[in-house]
């Protein structure tokens, strides 16, 4: 169950155009490997293997074209059979080929289906990658806002204090300059010199 005010990220991303997250750099750059949660690994490597399935059996698929081809115009190479040695050689290289074709057909067939179904399969877990890379994001930009809160408080707190101690030490000048000054009318240059020569020598 959601608490309050919290996002609903599944009904949001649901359904939507989303790009597929470990092929853009964009999602690289947000959780580079040294700073990406394990949860996020784990959906990644899915999605990977996903995507590098889809491509294996594109490729097989493709394979399995060219060779259906290929059989099939040794079929029909081989379609004069007779009773003679190499007649009986083509109907035997017929019967094989049209085994094989059948056999082949079979197993595209299959891989049809599965070609078919991964783009969903891919769309979903996709899916649930960017739900839960949209919570990190999220925690992050929380935390980092609180953080900044903090942080503002703690420059307004120490600005102020900065121009209390800038006025502390403007009135303490101040002071100086007045004692400076008394000491100076009472006492007359020449014996303030000496008293600040001596004040030097014992520092």
């Amino acid at each position: 169950m959601r608490k309050k005010n919290e996002i609903d990220f599944e009904r949001i991303f649901k359904g939507k155009k989303i790009p597929i997250l470990t092929l853009d750099e964009r999602w690289h750059e947000l959780f580079p490997e040294y700073d990406k949660p394990v949860h996020l690994k784990e959906i990644e490597v899915k999605l990977n293997e996903l995507i590098k399935q889809q491509g294996k059996l594109a490729s097989d698929m493709k394979d399995m074209k060219a060779l259906k081809n290929k059989l099939m115009q040794e079929i029909i190479t081989h379609m004069d059979v007779n009773d003679t040695e190499i007649g009986k050689l083509k109907a035997k290289t017929l019967d094989r080929n049209q085994r094989y074709i059948k056999e082949l057909s079979e197993k595209m067939n299959r891989t049809e289906d599965e070609l078919m179904e991964l783009p969903y399969q891919i769309k979903a877990v996709n899916e649930q990658l960017i739900v839960e890379s949209a919570k990190v994001c999220y925690e992050r930009l929380n935390s980092n806002n609180k953080k900044v809160g903090e942080i503002a408080l703690w420059v307004s707190k120490i600005r102020n204090e900065l121009k209390e101690k800038i006025l502390e030490k403007q009135d303490m000048e101040m002071k100086n300059t007045a004692i400076y000054s008394y000491m100076h009318d009472m006492l007359g240059p020449e014996l303030l010199q000496g008293l600040d020569e001596e004040l030097k020598n014992s520092l």
